[in-house]
């Protein structure tokens, strides 16, 4: 069990960030709903009820597809932009796909490489740009289900209103559904923007995402 422990450590520690985080979202979003219910004289709700509800799946839902949109973009961008001197950036002479030699592929490929590198054809060149889309596909899932469970909230807010409901077409139209989108967003891109900037002048030792302590500024693709 230590071993297991030891070997999963980042992993156990993020699931239970997560789950911890998740529970809080869940216990706070519910007294604030109720709160508003109250001054808007509507009727409080109990706490399975909220957490089954449209308001806590949007929220939820909306930070989900901003995150992995990040892991997917800057998955990608990886591939063909360097940032000169960050641990976050390749080396600018190794721009694009790279070699088969380095990527282990092919002929290059050895006995420990995961089954459909070895077997070739179209397994290896799936399993050459799973990460990518895997991000993609959670992201697009993420997205949508945000879209529908926002149309739900959104018509709800607007039947309480006395005012039309909108298509889910006309939702993701809306200002409000781009105002809840794009303020994600933007704190992902300063995010990954930050952390590919400030990791070339600063460090951390011991972690791998800074370089050696005392390696310098222009040190590329270069962990500590």
């Amino acid at each position: 069990m230590k071993r297991y422990l030891r070997a999963n450590g980042l992993s156990l520690a993020f699931g239970l960030l997560f789950l911890a985080t998740l529970v809080g979202q869940a216990v706070s979003g519910h007294a604030d709903f109720n709160d508003q219910q109250l001054v808007d004289g509507g009727r409080q709700i109990p706490f399975w009820t909220y957490v089954a509800s449209t308001d806590f799946a949007v929220d939820v839902a909306e930070n989900w597809q901003s995150e992995y949109l990040q892991f997917f973009l800057y998955i990608f961008a990886t591939v063909w932009l360097v940032q000169l001197g960050s641990p976050e950036s390749k080396k600018p002479a190794e721009i694009g796909t790279e070699s088969d030699e380095k990527q282990l592929v092919g002929a290059y490929a050895t006995a420990d490489s995961p089954k459909w590198v070895r077997s070739g054809g179209w397994r290896t060149r799936v399993f050459s740009h799973s990460l990518c889309a895997t991000m993609a596909v959670v992201f697009l899932l993420s997205w949508l289900a945000q879209s529908i469970a926002g149309q739900a909230a959104y018509n709800a807010e607007q039947l309480a209103q006395l005012t039309d409901p909108v298509t889910w077409a006309g939702y993701v139209a809306s200002a409000d559904f781009w105002n809840r989108t794009l303020q994600n967003w933007q704190s992902e891109f300063l995010a990954l923007g930050s952390m590919a900037v400030f990791s070339v002048y600063l460090r951390q030792r011991g972690s791998p995402e800074s370089k050696p302590v005392g390696a310098p500024h222009a040190t590329t693709d270069s962990t500590g």
